[in-house]
């Protein structure tokens, strides 16, 4: 019985200091995850509508530490949306003479 206990104590202390650590990273991750997002996106519409390349090609030419970066094409807004699961989303669009713009946030 007392062994038991222990392992409930020591499992519970486990889980909270897990999750105290994940509540401390939370800020700094979704901060990250918002700024690879809009960097992404700028970067894929650049690619797609300004030097005119394929989003396949887009994609495959991403820099390292972008891999969870998803990219997806609007092609009838000339926009590229890029996401990081469940954190971050932002899209930039192609503004003739301008070049690509994000999106304003909210």
């Amino acid at each position: 019985m007392v062994v038991r206990r222990k392992w409930w104590l020591s499992g519970g202390l486990l889980l909270l200091a897990l999750l105290a650590l994940v509540a401390w990273q939370w800020t700094t991750l979704s901060a990250r995850a918002r700024l690879g997002a809009a960097y992404g996106a700028r970067i894929g519409c650049s690619c797609r509508y300004v030097e005119g390349r394929d989003m396949g090609s887009c994609d495959a030419d991403k820099e390292p530490g972008m891999e969870l970066v998803r990219l997806t094409d609007l092609p009838d807004s000339r926009a590229v949306e890029a996401s990081v699961p469940l954190l971050a989303s932002r899209t930039a669009r192609f503004k003739p003479g301008w070049g690509c713009l994000l999106d304003p946030v909210g």
